[in-house]
């Protein structure tokens, strides 16, 4: 079924721009599959009563007494007390049966006849007076304003004759407007209806999306609305958070219902906690329930941690706390042996513990190899000065300058011992022993007085200086 004013002339689609809130109601506003349209029903037997929508999806029975030949979607103008009104077919055939049983209406004199088809003159009458609704809407909240009546208008819906005007409209009380209908009567020149709706019904009218991200269930398909209670959402183990429990009309929401049953049927199988689990670790709470995957999660005071649990080990804690016994866990009622169990690869473990202590008697025997040519060799450091003093007695017998100049000659030998062996410590051990087996050598070139100062170290022959 398409929308009446969702094309243009020019056959494009153009929608009404109304947000959801069609003002002929065919925008997917409780809209009815007719699941039997394809099968050929006898004309002689057809159900004469057709159903016709109104703005914002109100629907009521008409009588097709003239037998017209309609189509679901036609306009259609209807008989009214005191008047006439024009709506769309929304429904017929047998199905129309089935939803006036559903509403409980009764096939009697009272159901009121469709005139005839709409023509264009009336469809443009109409839309003229449409156009009064939204000025109308607007001057009425003026004078509520003003008389400070606790009352909510909502929508204004006028007849297509144009001699009379519903006004739809909320409040909590009961509200005396008595004085209201004279004023709008004299002000606008029409006859006034007020009709109050609760608050659901106000949101289906103005429509809207919800939180799930669909239109609203009142404004599509729900007609019936039944209460709701917090324990909907108690059993279901949702937050009772008004925020999220609440819809756009302020009240619970009527999806709580949809599911209801199920979990009730599902908590059956669930036990009652009333107090906590006895164990020997300690008392465990009740922390969380899956009603359908029937798994409880408890915890202790102590602890942080979760642990579920199915239905049957609670019921069988709960059977044993009954008789005065605690079992060691929640999981367990007694807590195993723990035996000793031999390591896997324990051979391969030990093989890498012996190689381990070998390689760290190597590492010990080679830091004593160091240890051991580091004191060799400040011995051999520490022997030239005793050839030192062997050369000195051994020129001893010649004059006092030379002793004297010996004498200066081991003061500066001994200075570069001194370096010698500072310099030993940064270069290699078999540099320093080479150095070190041949002291005397480099301490006679250096001395003057030295008799074998010019011969050549390597041939043994003296050297002649140019």
């Amino acid at each position: 079924m398409s929308c009446s004013c969702g094309t243009s002339k020019g056959g494009k689609v153009a929608g009404c721009k109304n947000n959801g809130a069609c003002q002929t109601g065919g925008c997917n506003k409780m809209n009815v599959f007719d699941w039997l349209s394809n099968m050929e029903m006898p004309s002689s037997s057809a159900f004469e009563i057709v159903e016709v929508r109104f703005k914002n999806g109100r629907k009521e029975f008409f009588r097709n007494a003239e037998r017209l030949n309609l189509t679901t979607g036609d306009a259609v103008v209807v008989e009214v007390p005191n008047g006439h009104h024009l709506g769309h077919v929304s429904l017929q055939g047998e199905l129309v049966r089935l939803q006036m049983q559903k509403k409980k209406v009764v096939n009697d004199s009272e159901i009121k006849k469709i005139y005839r088809i709409a023509h264009q003159k009336d469809l443009e009458k109409y839309e003229e007076v449409k156009k009064r609704e939204l000025p109308t809407l607007y001057r009425t909240r003026e004078i509520l304003r003003e008389t400070k009546l606790p009352m909510k208008l909502s929508d204004i819906e006028y007849q297509a004759d144009n001699t009379k005007a519903t006004f739809f409209y909320s409040a909590d009380d009961r509200v005396d407007f008595r004085e209201l209908i004279k004023r709008l009567a004299t002000e606008f020149r029409i006859r006034v209806e007020m009709r109050q709706i609760s608050l659901r019904q106000e949101a289906g009218r103005l429509g809207g999306i919800g939180v799930c991200g669909r239109e609203l269930c009142c404004s599509t398909w729900l007609s019936d609305f039944k209460n709701v209670a917090t324990s909907a959402a108690r059993y279901q183990n949702l937050s009772l958070n008004p925020s999220k429990l609440s819809g756009q009309c302020g009240r619970l929401k009527c999806c709580l219902n949809y599911e209801l049953e199920t979990y009730m049927e599902a908590l059956q199988d669930i036990p009652k906690i009333e107090t906590p689990l006895l164990t020997e670790a300690g008392e465990a709470k009740l922390q969380k329930t899956d009603i359908f995957r029937k798994i409880m999660w408890f915890g202790f005071n102590e602890e942080n941690t979760w642990y579920p649990l199915n239905v049957d080990r609670v019921n069988h804690i709960l059977e044993m706390n009954r008789a005065g016994k605690k079992p060691a866990t929640l999981q367990d009622d007694v807590l195993a042996e723990k035996i000793p169990v031999q390591k896997l690869n324990s051979d391969l473990e030990r093989m890498d513990q012996k190689f381990r202590d070998k390689s760290k008697k190597k590492k010990k025997k080679k830091k004593g190899n160091r240890d051991n040519q580091g004191q060799t060799g400040s011995a051999q450091n520490q022997n030239p000065n005793r050839s030192q003093g062997q050369n000195q007695n051994a020129n001893r017998p010649q004059g006092q300058g030379q002793n004297q100049n010996r004498g200066q000659g081991s003061g500066q030998n001994q200075n570069k011992n001194q370096n010698q062996q500072g310099q030993n410590k940064n270069k290699p051990n078999n540099q320093n022993q080479q150095r070190n087996q041949n002291p005397n050598k480099n301490r006679n070139q250096g001395n003057p007085n030295n008799p074998n100062r010019n011969q050549n170290p390597d041939s043994g022959q003296p050297r002649t200086d140019s």
